[in-house]
């Protein structure tokens, strides 16, 4: 039995889970908001019950440390050797990583390289790194890249139209994320299916959102891009989009391309359309009370989701599943069937309308025996994909 901290670390945030392992018991979780603020939040569960306490957090390092002292107060582990690991989030991988990886230099070097592709993201994972190294110095620490599971895209999947010279030289490409969650799913859902030919359309739907067309455990497709703003649409992104889009927004709004950038990152998708929230179930709430601005918002998410698990389809040639997961998937059981309904004639897909909208963070199965596409909701789990992906790491490197 060892124990392993799962982080995932944002730009003011640092999430944890530590787990038994090989178990995969989870024994602990929490979070550190408003890192670099003087009223930043903590919140741990001790067996079950949330403890929580706002107070000064600096840095990632004074979080950091926050987490490791209230593991030791709450008697969580006796000593800071108890953590045999630590496994961390990394969103963009670049062309380098297919697999987790050891922290080392060389994996240190490369995803710091690889900040321009992701600068909120990568720069946060390594100041995470950095903060969790000092305190646990002799402590082995695994990267588990969101871009790994999907390397084994064929270029035709992943090219973009564009200069050769552009794609070699900075390269740029369809790098895909929401790997580990993908990977995870794909893992689960393929064990609800009989034979050996699995083909599978997983939809993980969340304020950031992608879909993952699988074939036998392995990303053949998804829809984000060289960034997370590719895709679908999403809660404030604006998803896939004619280029020519941005230059005339850039053209004639006499914005800089900084604020048009953000605006399309963060003021776009269900909120943008919507002028309401950039919280999804704001939108959905107004759209049941009639508001005609949030219904064009909801039925056009569900047309850019509809568009891509069609494309999908072809893709994979036949689909015998079809997974909703993340906050929306996992939850809103009105946005699943704004999204069956623009599919199943053209897939045979026959839902039981009362267990879909019953159905909220828990595995369920929401098609009928007689639907030609099994449709279930399978509540994803990063944190656990990260564990395990961090003892197989170590495994590999013959580290135990």
């Amino acid at each position: 039995m060892a124990k392993v901290m799962a982080v995932n670390c944002g730009s003011s945030s640092l999430k944890f889970k530590l787990y038994e392992m090989p178990e995969e018991k989870v024994i602990t979780s929490g979070i550190v908001e408003r890192i670099g603020h003087k009223d930043a939040i903590f919140t741990i569960r001790i067996d079950g019950d949330k403890v929580t306490k706002t107070l000064e957090v600096s840095d990632h390092g004074v979080a950091v440390q926050l987490v490791m002292d209230a593991l030791i107060e709450h008697k969580i582990i006796s000593s800071y050797d108890e953590i045999k690991a630590t496994g961390h989030r990394v969103v963009q991988g670049g062309p380098y990583f297919r697999h987790s990886a050891l922290f080392n230099d060389d994996t240190y070097s490369k995803i710091e390289s690889l900040i321009p592709l992701a600068p909120l993201h990568n720069k946060a994972h390594l100041v995470g790194y950095d903060a969790f190294k000092k305190v646990l110095p002799h402590t082995p620490a695994v990267a588990v890249f969101d871009t790994a599971f999907h390397q084994t895209m064929l270029p035709e999947d992943y090219m973009y139209p564009i200069k050769k010279e552009y794609s070699e030289k900075y390269m740029i490409r369809r790098y895909g994320a929401h790997g580990t969650s993908h990977k995870y799913l794909c893992q689960l859902g393929e064990t609800y299916l009989d034979g050996d030919d699995k083909r599978m359309i997983i939809c993980h739907l969340g304020s950031g959102a992608s879909i993952t067309a699988t074939h036998n455990g392995r990303c053949v497709a998804t829809s984000m891009g060289l960034t997370p703003d590719g895709g679908i649409m999403m809660n404030t992104r604006t998803g896939d989009m004619d280029p020519s889009v941005y230059y005339q927004v850039l053209k004639m709004s006499g914005k800089d391309n900084e604020t048009i950038f953000q605006e399309f990152n963060k003021q776009s998708g269900l909120y943008g359309v919507s002028g309401i929230s950039n919280d999804s179930r704001d939108v959905e709430d107004a759209a049941e009370a009639g508001n005609k601005d949030a219904i064009l918002a909801v039925n056009l998410w569900a047309r850019r989701i509809a568009d891509f698990i069609g494309q999908y389809y072809v893709r994979l040639g036949r689909v015998d599943m079809i997974i909703f997961s993340a906050g929306i998937g996992e939850n809103a059981g009105i946005m699943r069937k704004y999204v069956l309904e623009r599919i199943k004639e053209a897939l045979g897909i026959v839902y039981d309308e009362k267990v879909n909208m019953d159905t909220r963070g828990t595995i369920a199965t929401i098609s009928k025996p007689e639907s030609k596409v099994k449709v279930m909701v399978i509540p994803t789990d990063e944190e656990l994909m990260i564990a395990r992906e961090t003892v197989k790491t170590l495994k590999k490197n013959n580290i135990e």
